[in-house]
């Protein structure tokens, strides 16, 4: 069929660019990773969206094709609660500390599953970093274990999309599998999502977004776009249960102190020696990260209605960025 009809529609340039419906959208992207269209028609589509920016609808439907064609990771065993920790973007300037949240879920009694694609050679990845804490990357969603941290690359379970991702080295601008990877479940089932942003508009998408799809997930400002909390401030953190969206923590511009013994050589071994003496007891946990890591265990247990969050909201979120906050895409 081709895609040709629906450039005309989002090729218009910012302005004069259409929006697709749930429907359509799932239609394009499906031929998008299924190769259907050409390699013009998907450069178009790539830089078509750059432009014109992707709507929650568009989003959605976009959701839907991947899901279609993914191996989803099997629900636990023993029925504990799974957490997603999509890591894109690792360390350039400061730890990365997906890795701690994770381990610090994993002893709270949680399956943490985190996906990323290829590795950013400019950055340290939380792969990296747990690979030197003895957390190696999975071949198979079958691999995945109940009482651990598993590192899941994109191409183990979605290599379509995973090759999409990797069609900025050819085009040269990011394409909505980057903001995809973010909010995708890669479950059999619910699962806690969570979603981070760096540049303020991606919040009022995917906050549309999860409420739209119905999603669990939990949604803040990342330190340098990984999902985990900066450790130096607290920040807003919003959650969504089957869409239903609450106000969990509210932000504070009031830096804190109690970071001073943050590793300033980013090697994965440096970074994994600082986890491990963290969760030792060592070295005191960043309170945003302790918070954050307490947060997602309510909002799992909320998720099977053992306990009930704050009164639902419709979130209001900042404007524009923090220019106190380091930035990646």
């Amino acid at each position: 069929m081709g895609i040709s009809h629906y450039l005309k529609e989002i090729g218009r340039g910012a302005r004069g660019a259409k929006s697709l419906d749930e429907i359509e959208a799932e239609d394009l992207f499906g031929q998008v990773l299924d190769r259907e269209a050409s390699d013009l028609e998907i450069g178009g589509f790539c830089l078509s969206m750059r432009f014109k920016s992707e709507t929650p609808a568009e989003m959605a439907g976009f959701l839907a094709a991947t899901a279609a064609r993914i191996t989803p990771v099997p629900p636990a065993s023993d029925g504990r609660a799974t957490v997603v920790l999509p890591s894109y973007n690792g360390s350039r300037r400061l730890p990365v500390l997906t890795p701690l949240l994770g381990l610090m879920l994993v002893a709270r009694g949680l399956r943490v599953v985190t996906h990323a694609g290829e590795p950013d050679l400019a950055r340290i990845t939380t792969a990296q970093v747990l690979a030197a804490l003895g957390h190696a990357a999975l071949d198979s969603v079958g691999a995945v274990r109940d009482d651990a941290i598993n590192v899941l690359p994109l191409h183990v379970f979605a290599p379509q999309l995973a090759w999409l991702l990797g069609v900025r080295k050819i085009v040269g601008v990011r394409n909505p599998a980057h903001s995809l990877v973010k909010i995708l479940n890669p479950c059999a089932g619910r699962a806690l999502v969570v979603g981070s942003y760096t540049h303020a508009p991606y919040a009022g998408m995917m906050d549309a977004s999860y409420r739209l799809t119905g999603a669990d997930a939990m949604l803040l400002r990342g330190i340098e776009g990984e999902p985990v909390a900066d450790g130096r401030k607290l920040q807003q953190i919003d959650a969504y249960v089957a869409g239903t969206a609450y106000r969990l923590q509210e932000a504070r511009d009031t830096r804190m102190q109690a970071v001073a013994d943050w590793p300033t050589d980013l090697s994965p071994a440096t970074q994994a020696a600082y986890i491990e003496a963290v969760l030792a007891g060592r070295l005191p946990v960043p309170e945003p990260v302790a918070r954050q890591a307490a947060h997602i265990e309510d909002v799992c247990a909320a998720m099977t209605g053992q306990r009930a969050l704050a009164a639902p909201l419709a979130p209001a979120w900042p404007a524009k960025d923090d220019a106190g906050q380091a930035d990646g895409e």
